[in-house]
């Protein structure tokens, strides 16, 4: 099953196309900035390497947050115009589901994995996922100090470009928190594996009814619309 997978959504670009558990090309950089005039050349490259077109796709598959406002759009419009025009199924992978499947199930020991996002403000986006990567709540924008109580008692895992940050929280309130092995970002070979995963639990009638992804927002956007619609102000009456 070939599946084209792409990531915009934090502080990274990311593109991968997999075939079944092989990963038939990848591409990914880290960036807080840039995804838009970085991700179709990744797109290209990765087709190119892999030397498949887009009538042999079987599905796409990206993130939809939490991450950055403007980041997560990118990848949304490029994979939701992809599957709008090629007719392919589209489907919505979060940020931190992709981030916990790429943390070596072993490495965790029984432990629950906290998955923690920069969210360049105080707080951060986390999440938390069973030792056998089963998801154990909703994604939530948690301020430091409530930290410790949304990830409950017990040794944790941390994985997430914020890991560092939230284990130095966790462990100053008495948590036993280690960081894991694992990419810090969302990986496209990841986001591609989960898709696969949901894509294959599915009935057909369930794959029909698949509705286009659309983005998730733990908070409104800092940026705010202008007053009086942003139109130009009147101008004012010279000074004689």
């Amino acid at each position: 099953m070939h599946i084209l997978a792409m990531d915009t959504a934090t502080n990274g670009c990311s593109v991968a196309l997999t075939d079944g558990a092989r990963i038939a090309a990848r591409r990914s950089a880290p960036m807080a900035r840039g995804q838009a005039e970085a991700l179709v050349p990744m797109i290209a490259a990765v087709m190119d390497e892999a030397g498949v077109d887009f009538g042999a796709l079987d599905l796409l598959a990206v993130t939809v947050g939490p991450g950055a406002f403007t980041g997560l759009r990118i990848g949304l419009a490029a994979a939701r115009g992809m599957a709008l025009t090629t007719g392919l199924k589209c489907l919505g992978v979060t940020t931190t589901e992709a981030i916990a499947r790429g943390v070596d199930g072993a490495g965790l020991d029984g432990r629950r994995l906290l998955v923690a996002i920069d969210t360049k403000r105080n707080d951060l986006y986390a999440q938390m996922f069973s030792p056998a990567g089963q998801v154990l709540g909703q994604p939530e924008a948690v301020r430091p100090e409530d930290l410790a109580a949304f990830t409950g008692n017990g040794p944790l895992m941390i994985a997430g470009d914020a890991a560092t940050r939230a284990a130095e929280i966790l462990r100053s309130a008495g948590t036993q928190a280690d960081l894991a092995e694992a990419p810090g970002l969302p990986d496209a070979a990841m986001v591609a594996a989960v898709a696969e995963q949901r894509w294959q639990a599915m009935d057909s009638g369930e794959r029909t009814k698949l509705a286009p992804p659309t983005p998730l927002y733990l908070r409104p956007p800092d940026a705010k619309p202008a007053k009086d619609g942003g139109g130009l102000r009147p101008s004012r009456p010279s000074t004689p």
